[in-house]
């Protein structure tokens, strides 16, 4: 195992990489709409997921005034409960909520509690203040510090996100490592001087050949391991 060296403070990626988005809004779906077949709500998942994304690239290009992440998902809500046909104003303010019941990856809570042992931990995510309170209560994520993008009002990978964790950890941006499941959040890290370490998650955006990250692992575990220097601290 390749360790990583010379890194005060560890900043985790939180949607995707800690918490299985897909998986907590499909089965909010299902809730809201009673859908029990998987194609229709997988399908559902996908229109949420698009329409934010596409609301998100609408402020990095300046095209529309911030909103945060409870916001695009209460206009995800509503598109998806009109697809759906659900029309209970309950459901579909509940089903608006579904970002702050995204459960945590199995090895998720084990292994930021190992590494927090020996490393200050941050979480660092495009979910809102208010959303990524409740997010982490509900998924048992503790961190010593959680830090949203809605406090300098962009989404990754704005260099401002980044640069909002590096001025909390406190130190050069060499001794920072970025962790997460998304080549493209990343990227944005590397841009900002960061360092940074892969780990595989099934809805993740995995590397190209072309990236030239500072550790690519399978699982949490192995990051972990890499950290600590020792195989014992592994989970997962």
């Amino acid at each position: 195992m390749t360790a990583i060296r010379d890194i005060e403070v560890v900043v985790f990626d939180v949607l995707g990489t800690m918490v299985d988005e897909p998986g907590g809004l499909r089965s909010a779906i299902r809730e809201a709409t009673g859908l029990s077949g998987p194609t229709a709500a997988d399908e559902l998942v996908a229109l949420w997921r698009r329409h934010c994304e596409q609301e998100r690239e609408r402020v990095r290009q300046g095209q529309r005034p911030y909103a945060s992440t409870e916001v695009l998902d209460a206009g995800a809500a509503r598109l998806v409960a009109r697809h759906a046909g659900v029309t209970d104003p309950g459901a579909v303010a509940r089903l608006a909520t579904a970002g702050r019941r995204l459960p945590a990856w199995d090895d998720s809570a084990a292994g930021l509690e190992r590494l927090s042992r020996r490393y200050p931990v941050m979480g660092l995510s495009d979910a809102g203040r208010t959303a990524l309170l409740h997010l982490n209560a509900h998924a048992g994520l503790r961190w010593h510090r959680a830090l949203s993008a809605e406090a300098v009002l962009a989404y990754k990978p704005a260099p401002e996100v980044y640069r909002l964790a590096l001025d909390s950890a406190g130190c050069p941006p060499e001794r920072v490592l970025m962790v997460a499941a998304h080549a493209w959040d990343l990227r944005g890290a590397q841009a900002a001087g960061m360092r940074t370490a892969y780990v595989h998650r099934p809805a993740g955006d995995p590397p190209t050949d072309s990236d030239d990250f500072d550790g690519r692992f399978d699982k949490l575990g192995d990051l972990v391991g890499a950290l600590t220097g020792s195989q014992a601290e592994a989970v997962g």
